[in-house]
């Protein structure tokens, strides 16, 4: 459970993006393919959930905020060379339990973990309920298009236009499910099978974080080229 409970970095700057990141389906007649995480991820459930989660935890997530860049300057005191990165002989310090930076940093990564622990609890508890609603939203697809087969992405190799259903789904998936709680039962706990499917998630969103970061720096530095 220590690698569910680690920080997944731009989950909420990713969230208002997705929105109208899908294309819409035509008809498929036999053959869909349909990707599951993407389908959770972009349902207006789950980004309703994950906004709600980000205010009330606003406080906790402002002080992983301040940890995480008080890491990044303890760490940059490793780097001798200035260069911004740590190299093999840099890093050498960073194994030694009784360097006192390194102890500082263990400290940090510890407060960090526990801050974020009943976050994520609470985003997977969001996760597994969306995820519920997916089997019969796709069911539903599967009976309005007349589909025979489903292929998952990861099998595809090729496919017509229109054969993605998966706006289709989120569509079902919205409409199953306006709305979900973000608190957990007492003593709730996330299966093996939410887990991996919130890190797809947490992936989704990073990726889309990271990418919407790329495309504002691009439109800063274009005024700047195109007055050149």
């Amino acid at each position: 459970m220590t690698t569910f409970f680690k920080s997944a970095l731009g989950a909420g700057i990713a969230i208002a993006a997705l929105g109208g990141a899908m294309p819409a389906a035509a008809q498929v007649n036999g053959t869909a393919t349909v990707d599951v995480a993407m389908a959770v991820t972009a349902s207006q459930a789950l980004q309703s959930g994950y906004q709600m989660i980000a205010a009330q935890y606003q406080s906790e997530r402002a002080t992983i905020d301040q940890r995480t860049q008080q890491r990044q300057d303890l760490l940059r005191t490793f780097d001798r060379n200035n260069d911004g990165e740590i190299d093999e002989a840099e890093a050498a310090p960073t194994q030694d339990p009784n360097n006192a930076t390194v102890r500082q940093l263990q400290a940090l990564d510890a407060e960090m973990q526990q801050l974020q622990q009943p976050i994520n609890l609470a985003r997977a508890f969001v996760v597994q309920q969306v995820a519920q609603q997916y089997a019969p939203a796709l069911q539903q697809v599967i009976t309005d298009r007349s589909i025979q087969i489903v292929i998952s992405p990861d099998a595809l190799i090729y496919a017509p236009e229109g054969a993605d259903v998966t706006p289709l789904v989120i569509t079902a998936i919205n409409t199953r499910l306006p709305s979900v709680s973000i608190t957990p039962p007492e003593g709730w706990g996330p299966s093996e099978q939410v887990v991996g499917l919130f890190q797809q998630v947490q992936q989704i969103l990073v990726a889309s974080a990271v990418q919407q970061q790329q495309q504002a720096a691009a439109a800063q530095q274009a005024p700047a080229t195109s007055g050149r």
